[in-house]
């Protein structure tokens, strides 16, 4: 039961990805935006399922102890953060895309400095959500209790991870869509190898 359980969350995930892609490829009108935001979404999940399974070395010691950290197993509470990540990612990612394309106009080439500049239109608005969203998901941490303690540990890890990764993955990638693509097929190697 739980080898298929694992199959179809599999299937989930990979379709979910393409219906992303899809989806901002229509939006922007170039598949470079869909790829850009998929490699940003990976990485966010894989810092946050990494954290997660540092926690079983960093629990019990001084330092663990001391960031109320525990042994976290994935279990639902997981899971809903991780799609909770994505979620809070492709959102900032959409909205540095916009400002890319809106500045952009008419002109078919990006260049570095009017990615540069939409970033720097947009770093106030991702700044003030990140921070807010972080004062919500730390007040959970702390006292939240120990059903929703892996939850608020996943989302801190993910929402300062995918702050960083729109800004510093994502729309610099959208200059280079050779290096998206070489990346993308790293990662669809290492994925199927794994499966």
């Amino acid at each position: 039961v739980a080898e298929q359980a694992a199959q179809q969350a599999a299937i989930a995930l990979i379709l979910s990805l393409l219906a992303t892609i899809a989806y901002l490829w229509f939006r922007f009108g170039t598949m470079e935006y869909g790829l850009g935001a998929i490699i940003a979404l990976i990485h966010d999940v894989a810092v946050a399922l990494g954290a997660v399974s540092l926690t079983h070395f960093v629990a019990g010691t001084a330092i663990g102890n001391m960031l109320m950290i525990t042994d976290m197993r994935i279990d639902l509470a997981l899971v809903a953060a991780f799609l909770t990540i994505i979620g809070f990612s492709v959102n900032d990612t959409i909205v540095i895309f916009d400002r890319i394309r809106e500045n952009r106009g008419r002109l078919g080439v990006l260049s570095p400095q009017l990615i540069n500049d939409s970033i720097n239109q947009t770093l106030p608005r991702t700044i003030l959500t990140t921070f807010t969203v972080i004062l919500a998901v730390t007040v959970l941490y702390v006292s939240g209790g120990p059903g929703i303690h892996s939850f608020a540990f996943a989302m801190m890890i993910g929402c300062i991870s995918g702050t960083y990764s729109t800004v510093v993955l994502a729309a610099p990638l959208l200059y280079r869509p050779t290096a998206m693509r070489v990346i993308l097929a790293v990662i669809v190697l290492v994925t199927a190898l794994g499966m």
